[in-house]
């Protein structure tokens, strides 16, 4: 099969010829048919994440088809389209696990592309309890990022304590964000898109947005205290200042939570969290069934992502047109 791998930290992403991987126990091969190109996979080709060993295969936000499956997989068959995201597999005896938290897992947790090889390749081995079946109505390029950007906004969304008709903001309008606003339109909640520009609000608006803010020329936090205060800002950028300048928009019990790493840090008068109970927290995706009411909800009310795709081949261009921050808005893969 071809393969993408990265030989060595820093190193460049190589095309290269491997022998087709067979599943172990609990284990399913799927053959690739899409995958997205995500920054989180920098951390590994940049030798960033603990742990690591190389040459390793990046990719988790797959989406392919089951073609085999190891002996004591329960549950699943040769045939079924199914993805496989951030979440794939866990220990199952930590105090996270045994609590059914099994995506902040303490003592194994698996990633594709970190832990084991991912989907830069034409198949891959991935344990069954990591994998999400994807409806008929979508495709594979549509899928891959759902597996990790799309869960990551629908799912910290869904559990944000937002009930439909509250204020909902989404700050910034990029790979993250663009689908965070289309989640919050279909969910229900009076959406107000945050970017930097008047250029992004035509794209706001074909979003779905209500409303929208631009931070360049507006004071974001006056201008949400204005329309209520929002009872959640979704902060998908990577700049901790924005996130900062932007909190006072909250209302009473309003939640920051947290989806972009941000390189500078964040800070927040903790008069503004005590006075109206307001708190910040961060969201770490999901599990795989996380992953699968996301493509089925994606399915179900029409939201998906905006893609750039690139053949296999053509790997490491796609990884750098996605780390340029020039994509429109998530880089894809597929196999052909």
């Amino acid at each position: 099969m071809r393969a993408v791998q990265v030989p060595r930290p820093g190193g460049p992403l190589e095309l290269v010829e491997r022998e087709i991987p067979e599943p172990g126990a609990g284990a399913v091969r799927i053959k690739v048919e899409a995958c997205g190109v995500c920054h989180s996979d920098s951390l590994m080709q940049e030798g960033l994440w603990p742990w690591l060993e190389y040459p390793r295969v990046p990719g988790h936000e797959v989406a392919g088809v089951i073609d085999a499956a190891g002996p004591g997989v329960v549950g699943w068959k040769v045939g079924q389209r199914v993805g496989v995201g951030w979440h794939g597999g866990h220990c199952g005896y930590c105090d996270s696990c045994r609590r059914g938290d099994f995506v902040t897992c303490q003592i194994d947790p698996q990633i594709p592309g970190f832990t084991y090889d991912g989907g830069y390749a034409e198949y891959m081995v991935a344990p069954a309890a990591a994998l999400a079946l994807i409806p008929e109505a979508l495709s594979a390029a549509e899928a891959g990022p759902l597996m990790c950007a799309g869960i990551t906004t629908y799912n910290s969304l869904r559990n944000s304590g937002a009930r439909p008709g509250d204020l909902v903001a989404i700050l910034g309008i990029g790979g993250l964000g663009h689908l965070g606003v289309q989640f919050a339109v279909k969910m229900g909640f009076k959406t107000v898109a945050i970017a930097r520009g008047q250029d992004k609000e035509p794209l706001a608006r074909q979003l779905g947005a209500w409303q929208y803010i631009d931070s360049q020329a507006q004071d974001a936090a006056v201008e949400l205290s204005r329309l209520g205060g929002a009872r959640v800002i979704l902060a998908t950028v990577t700049s901790g200042k924005s996130m900062s300048d932007v909190a006072g928009g909250l209302g009473v019990n309003g939640r920051l939570i947290v989806l972009g790493a941000a390189g500078d840090p964040l800070e927040i008068p903790t008069g503004l969290l005590i006075s109206a109970r307001r708190s910040i927290t961060g969201w770490p995706s999901g599990t795989s069934i996380d992953s699968q009411d996301t493509l089925a909800f994606s399915a179900l009310t029409g939201v998906r992502s905006m893609n750039e795709l690139f053949p296999l081949e053509r790997a490491a261009e796609a990884y750098e047109r996605m780390m340029s921050g020039q994509a429109r808005f998530r880089v894809v893969l597929t196999m052909g």
